[in-house]
């Protein structure tokens, strides 16, 4: 599968800053209303501070105003393709709880909702 947005996070990917697990991670996110938005992880010495790609491009998206998006685009150099991470998943959550999740790898590609990869997930309609 190859369309704007994995060639997005496919550029993305190669500006990645993995010098520690040498993972690198590029993902593009599409607001509803079409906006495209890319990043890739930054990993940092002190491993906890390292932030991942899907979170970087969310991150830019909501710096621009987007607040609502129906797609990211992962790129890995692993197959099968990586989900996003628990943490990416809550965050992304809370953008985009119909979000569709694209992940390619070398070979292969898999598609899920978020729902499927973080069911009964927490949101803002359990603060209330």
């Amino acid at each position: 599968m190859e369309d704007e947005l994995v060639t997005l996070a496919r550029r993305a990917q190669a500006r990645a800053y993995s010098p520690y697990s040498r993972y690198r991670v590029g993902a593009a996110i599409e607001g509803i209303d079409g906006q495209r938005f890319a990043g890739c992880n930054v990993e940092n010495a002190s491993y906890g501070l390292t932030i991942c790609a899907e979170r970087v491009a969310a991150g830019a998206a909501v710096a621009a105003g987007v607040r609502q998006f129906r797609r990211v685009a992962i790129v890995t150099d692993s197959d099968p393709p990586a989900p996003p991470c628990g943490a990416c998943r809550q965050f992304l959550r809370e953008f985009g709880p119909d979000l569709v999740v694209d992940s390619v790898g070398p070979q292969s590609h898999r598609r899920w909702s978020l729902g499927e990869l973080l069911p009964d997930a927490f949101g803002s309609e359990l603060l209330a």
